[in-house]
């Protein structure tokens, strides 16, 4: 077995075998490769812990109104029951009904051999179990070709970074920075008196930055965004490109982001794709209630320290500034 696909089915085993007896449905993916995945987590679970694990039924009608669609979609969690939905497949699409977001775990499930745990419910761990490991392993994968992949959307950071309004002689801090796409323009912004730190918590991501020469520009860190290593009120802007969505939990990590900002300070949440480009190159449609969309972004940057100022979301860009209260 992949050691991938060992470490996650340990963490999985780790985790729910205190919970036996109890069923365990994998169901979202391509089908061969659910039963096979159901199969291996079976196996990584002790003969003491008397788990039933089954892969779910297929052909199960759910709302989408076809015999295709996830059984997650008309299951419900329960105590001894546990639905794990792999992201990824010929049959994601069919993720239009609540299946992922019934599901207590989702698991990148794109290339099975390299499968990442992406949400693990909080009443099953607590986020420090495994959300820096798992998130680590999930950019680790994708940092070597990153730029390759991404590349054009260079001009699309340096208007970012231009209607941030980061100016001559301020601190700026790039966090999440990945490969350092926003770097250059944040240092030509603030300028030979200004700093930037490009901080991340996955060191490929930092590696690839390097080997960019995004190091001329700014000083980069290892470091986790909900457990900044920065001082209280010690940067005047936080560029942010997708980051938040990431977060397990959205509030408290803007409240960090709030930590490390003066007062009067800017926050500069972006993406180079809009949301709803995004969602579908993820074969998915947005919904109501998720973290980035503007009913919801506002009252959880209220929450947290921010004031929401503008919010755009447009096919080649979303963009939402927030000022620092305080």
């Amino acid at each position: 077995m992949p050691e991938r696909i060992a470490e996650v089915t340990a963490l999985l085993a780790e985790v729910l075998a205190p919970r036996a007896p109890l069923t365990v449905i994998v169901d979202g993916g391509d089908p061969g490769a659910a039963a096979a995945f159901a199969a291996r987590l079976a196996a990584a679970f002790p003969s003491t812990a008397r788990a039933w694990n089954v892969d779910a039924v297929l052909g199960l009608t759910g709302p989408g109104g076809t015999v295709s669609d996830s059984a997650l979609n008309v299951l419900e969690p329960a105590t001894d029951r546990i639905l794990v939905f792999l992201r990824g497949g010929p049959r994601h699409r069919f993720a239009e009904g609540d299946g992922e977001r019934r599901a207590q775990v989702v698991i990148d499930h794109r290339d099975p051999e390299w499968p990442v745990i992406r949400q693990i419910h909080p009443d099953l761990a607590d986020p420090d179990r495994w959300y820096l490991s798992e998130s680590r392993a999930f950019f680790a994968a994708r940092a070597g070709d990153w730029d390759a992949k991404f590349g054009d959307d260079m001009p699309r950071y340096r208007e970012a970074v231009r209607l941030a309004g980061v100016g001559p002689g301020q601190v700026a801090l790039d966090i999440g920075c990945g490969t350092g796409r926003a770097l250059p323009a944040l240092a030509d912004a603030a300028g030979p008196t200004g700093r930037v730190l490009g901080l991340d918590f996955t060191p490929d991501m930092l590696l690839a930055a390097r080997k960019a020469g995004r190091d001329d520009d700014a000083s980069l860190i290892l470091a986790d965004a909900r457990r900044l290593p920065v001082a209280d009120a010690a940067a005047d802007v936080i560029f942010a490109a997708g980051l938040v969505h990431h977060l397990p939990d959205p509030v408290a990590g803007l409240a960090e982001l709030a930590r490390v900002t003066r007062p009067g300070g800017t926050l500069a949440i972006f993406h180079p794709t809009g949301r709803a480009e995004l969602a579908a190159r993820h074969g998915r449609t947005l919904r109501p209630g998720e973290p980035l969309s503007e009913e919801r972004l506002g009252p959880l940057l209220a929450g947290s320290g921010w004031e929401l100022r503008s919010y755009e979301d447009v096919p080649d860009r979303f963009l939402a500034l927030a000022t620092r209260t305080g």
